[in-house]
């Protein structure tokens, strides 16, 4: 396919990659690996469908984590301590501010590696020494993390790794926090949103799974659907099906776009922004992640974040827009 390139950028003060396919264009700023713009193209004008960092210094703030890479965990570590192999951690030593969320990484620095392209994709993968060279109050491990961004021309794939380059094993998860938008849409109101779900995590008002089995609730078929989803606010996790499952699927029968989320394994978690410090509920966030909220504190998820001395691990995920051609795929 023509048109494929792969460019520096910079926004603002911070650089970034720019991968092009066609009329399809991803910026990822090196700063985390965030993808700050996805342009696509389906004939009718681009259009970014991710709700991102707007400046630089909003990307150095963190302000809602757009579109952020979660690891070495995935949202929340209760009171910011865990346990791993009978070594208590603390990841916040010495401060009265407990809460701790979305990983280590988002806002290290990454560089460009691997550059691929064949006929129908590019692919750019983003390398991270921060936990190698730098150990993290509370997370003395030495994980080299890897994000790999793959660009079709109406498609987003990415792929978190983590390589244990230590001597002992670690704790790792990893997650991507996009938000997602439709042109034209001004809030998500009038979208439509359905999970490929039938167990719904239960959490404490501190968004913390309760203990056991007690996360779990079993959930008819279907019932994971707002149509649309009006003023539902939501803060909450599903188990994902697998990669055989049916897709988690946002649609916006105004603009008669669809988007299919796909992920190999773990939860979903949903998030209406209601909490952000700019265009609340504009955007919602459905984010796929390898392992449930405060998995480093759960012996159900002990065998799931163990990562072996040079063992190397992967998340993967896919996102894909399509047009809704027909009645029969607004159902």
């Amino acid at each position: 396919m023509t048109g494929q390139r792969v460019t520096p950028g910079m926004f603002g003060d911070e650089p970034t990659v720019v991968l092009e396919l066609a009329t399809a264009r991803l910026e990822v700023a090196l700063r985390g690996a965030t993808v700050l713009r996805w342009v696509v193209d389906l004939g009718d004008g681009p259009v970014d469908l991710l709700d991102g960092y707007r400046t630089a210094e909003e990307l150095r703030s963190q302000a809602g984590i757009r579109n952020g890479i979660m690891a070495p965990f995935c949202d929340r570590v209760t009171d910011a301590r865990y346990t791993f192999d009978g070594v208590e951690h603390d990841l916040r030593p010495g401060q009265a501010d407990r809460l701790v969320y979305h990983g280590l990484v988002r806002s290290m620095p990454f560089v460009l590696g691997a550059v691929t392209q064949d006929a129908d994709a590019v692919a750019a993968t983003f390398g991270c020494q921060g936990l190698v060279t730098s150990p993290q109050p509370g997370y003395p491990f030495a994980i080299e993390v890897e994000v790999t961004y793959r660009l079709g021309t109406a498609s987003l794939a990415v792929e978190i790794a983590g390589h244990n380059r230590g001597s002992g094993s670690a704790p790792f998860a990893a997650g991507w926090h996009p938000y997602f938008r439709f042109p034209g849409a001004d809030t998500i109101a009038g979208l439509d949103l359905q999970i490929s779900s039938d167990v719904r995590v239960e959490t404490d008002p501190g968004l913390i799974p309760l203990p056991g089995a007690g996360a779990y609730t079993g959930i008819e078929p279907g019932a994971a659907r707002w149509e649309p989803i009006g003023e539902a606010v939501l803060d909450v996790g599903y188990v994902a099906g697998g990669r055989h499952a049916e897709p988690t699927v946002l649609r916006d029968s105004a603009s008669g776009l669809q988007l299919a989320l796909t992920q190999d394994r773990g939860l979903v978690h949903l998030f209406t922004g209601d909490t952000l410090d700019r265009d609340r509920r504009a955007s919602i966030a459905v984010e796929p992640v390898e392992t449930m909220t405060d998995a480093f504190n759960r012996p159900d998820c002990a065998t799931a974040i163990r990562l072996l001395p040079g063992d190397r691990r992967a998340f993967r995920a896919s996102v894909a827009l399509s047009r809704l051609s027909d009645p029969d795929q607004q159902a």
